[in-house]
């Protein structure tokens, strides 16, 4: 076997592949040799059939397969005695034979990973959030959890803002009915936006079994393309106005947070206790993304089209993934590759800028780690033990836990060499809530 590389590119290269067609024809020959032993055919005994015959049956297929496996053999030989580190799916170009070629040649057309220098990271500022909960805070997320709680209570009176309306609604475009326009006791909690705001508007001040006609006009930016930028005249009908009615913080409402003994003061305690876990990890994925972004701007690597394509597609069938299971059906869903170009190239770049520093560092995930990652994850389920033993027997989930341990190792070692800049943040600021 012979071979040479051309360089077409930056990472593009082509391989030149020529292989002894006699090697190929003995192994032809040796595979039809063992056909013959088993193979069945209308007048022969088994083991009988003559090489000729197996040859006229079997020959097309018999070649095909050798040539197929000559053609991965010889490639995966070829690039360890060239040094080549293939990126992607390489596209082989056959020469044809004739009936007096010596020799069977292919070229393989792919690229390589590119050359990585990781340089100076001291020079690198990383951006660490920092924050401690309140009492305020604490209230704030008690709060919401009333508002989780809320009960309603019918009322004779007006709907008003905040108030749960059971409505009755029509709505008509041009006199002609759309899909999604009209509903029978739909249930609509006035100014959460549920609704178009011109809708819930309209039916605030309106009262039991009261009827209104009014116009809406839909956004021009509106989800459904049937009536975006259009005027619709809804006719409704309120048949229930309830008032919203939030749980007192007693001693009920710490029993239905899980607080057995009812005991108020412990409740805020689990509260805070919840509230800071949750900053904890909130502050430790910031402090990731922004050592990723960090990476990504200070190295600069050639980015090898084929992994990108790759991952282009796996992004895209992960989307339609998504949206079937909400529902939508393939030909409703419109995803042009476009949308997933720029997130693949991150994310390929960060792949190979990860690969790298692990390589070149030792930053491996070690198997202490990983056991404590899934450890503190099966913390917050019931039983943890079960948690653990599931992510054991699955490969895929074990690989997941190995990746973040490994994320976690290259930030831990860039914030060893990098500055670290504090930055005092509201609990809301760093939920991304403002």
């Amino acid at each position: 076997m012979e071979s040479n590389v051309e360089t077409l590119g930056t990472l593009e290269r082509r391989l030149n592949v020529t292989v002894p067609q006699k090697e190929v024809e003995i192994e032809i020959e040796s595979r039809l040799k063992r056909l013959a032993r088993t193979a069945k055919i209308h007048g022969f005994r088994s083991g009988k059939v003559p090489l000729k015959i197996i040859s006229q049956h079997y020959g097309l297929q018999v070649r095909q397969e050798v040539m197929s496996d000559v053609l991965q053999k010889s490639f995966s030989e070829a690039i360890r005695e060239q040094k080549l580190r293939v990126a992607g799916y390489p596209n082989f170009k056959a020469k044809e034979l004739d009936e007096n070629s010596s020799q069977f040649e292919y070229s393989a057309t792919f690229e390589v990973y590119p050359d990585i220098t990781i340089g100076n990271l001291e020079s690198l500022s990383i951006e660490q959030p920092m924050m401690k909960v309140s009492a305020a805070d604490v209230d704030k997320a008690i709060e919401v959890m009333r508002k989780q709680r809320t009960k309603y209570d019918e009322v004779e009176r007006a709907a008003i803002k905040g108030d749960r309306v059971n409505i009755d609604y029509h709505g008509l475009i041009g006199g002609i009915e759309f899909d999604g326009g009209s509903a029978k006791e739909a249930l609509l909690v006035l100014g959460e936006g549920q609704f178009l705001k011109e809708f819930e508007v309209a039916i605030i001040g309106m009262s039991k079994e009261q009827k209104k006609s009014f116009e809406v006009v839909f956004p021009e930016s509106y989800h459904s393309k049937e009536v975006a930028g259009k005027t619709a005249i809804f006719e409704v009908t309120i048949n229930i106005v309830e008032e919203p009615k939030l749980p007192m913080v007693n001693e009920d409402f710490a029993k239905s947070l899980g607080i057995a003994s009812g005991d108020v003061e412990k409740m805020r305690m689990e509260v805070k206790v919840n509230l800071e876990r949750e900053v904890s990890k909130r502050i430790k994925t910031k402090v990731k993304e922004h050592v990723m972004q960090a990476l990504l701007e200070t190295i600069t690597i050639d980015t090898p089209k084929a992994l990108v394509s790759l991952e282009v597609d796996r992004l895209m069938q992960s989307a339609k993934d998504d949206l079937k299971e909400r529902g939508m059906k393939d030909k409703d869903i419109p995803l042009p590759k476009d949308l997933f170009q720029e997130q693949a190239e991150r994310r390929v770049n960060l792949g190979l800028i990860l690969t790298e520093l692990v390589k070149i560092y030792d930053l491996r995930a070690k198997p202490e780690q990983v056991r404590r990652l899934i450890e503190e994850f099966a913390q917050s389920y019931e039983n943890p033990s079960e948690v653990v033993k599931m992510h054991y027997s699955s490969k895929e989930r074990l690989h997941e836990a190995e990746s973040a341990v490994l994320e976690d190792n290259v930030v831990a070692w860039v914030l060893e060499k990098a500055t670290i800049v504090k930055k005092e943040v509201t609990f809301d600021e760093l939920m991304g809530k403002s």
